[in-house]
């Protein structure tokens, strides 16, 4: 009896682990874009750290079927200003790649100049990072592996994100503390030198002021 408990207690608490990283693990999900007109871009940006997958598919959703779809120009960058995914006069697509800067990625959408309709331009973007873009069905046929062994799989990939996550963090905490010591050193030295001014002109005036009076005979 005392087994069987243990062995309940211990199911549940592993469905509930589970449950819990399946519901982080969902960070990719469909993002509405409504482009308003031609020529004008909207843009949508993620906080990506280094050596992590991403996965984006587009699509333009037309509700009105008796025209064609309008076209898109399709532009993803880094951080640091580097074209990763660059298309024209497209309806659909899909870009794919490994982030090498951490920062934050740009991908833009505008409607072509030549469209001649009136109102919004509906985009569906799936992003998704990181675990979320894992292909897990080519891991189980790699693997030869299925049922609790996948989600265990799962589970031991969403640790993983998540202690990488927490480094990151951590080490982005670290980056910010430098930052503000260097600031408040660089300030308090401002602040002495500005006072050091303040002294050195009023001390000057004073100087000025006797030798003006003591000239005209003053005092």
């Amino acid at each position: 009896m005392g087994k069987g408990a243990e062995l309940s207690r211990g199911l549940f608490w592993a469905v509930t682990v589970l449950c819990l990283a399946s519901n982080w693990m969902q960070v990719g999900e469909a993002i509405w874009l409504n482009l308003p007109g031609a020529s004008r871009a909207k843009c949508v940006s993620e906080e990506i750290q280094n050596n992590v997958v991403v996965l984006g598919d587009y699509v333009v959703i037309s509700e009105d079927h008796t025209h064609t779809l309008p076209t898109l120009t399709v532009k993803v960058t880094s951080p640091y200003g580097n074209n990763i995914h660059h298309l024209e006069n497209v309806t659909h697509g899909q870009f794919a790649f490994t982030t090498h800067e951490a920062g934050n990625y740009l991908a833009c959408f505008t409607v072509d100049g030549h469209y001649q309709g009136s109102g919004d331009v509906s985009v569906n973007l799936d992003w998704k990072t990181g675990i979320a873009a894992k292909d897990w069905d080519s891991v189980a046929r790699k693997e030869k592996i299925d049922g609790v062994e996948l989600e265990l799989k799962k589970l031991e990939g969403a640790v993983e994100a998540i202690h990488e996550n927490l480094l990151y963090l951590k080490s982005r905490e670290a980056e910010m503390r430098t930052v503000s010591e260097t600031t408040n050193a660089r300030v308090a030295w401002f602040s002495i030198l500005s006072l050091g001014i303040c002294i050195a002109v009023s001390v000057t005036q004073l100087w000025y002021l006797k030798r003006y009076f003591l000239k005209k005979k003053l005092i």
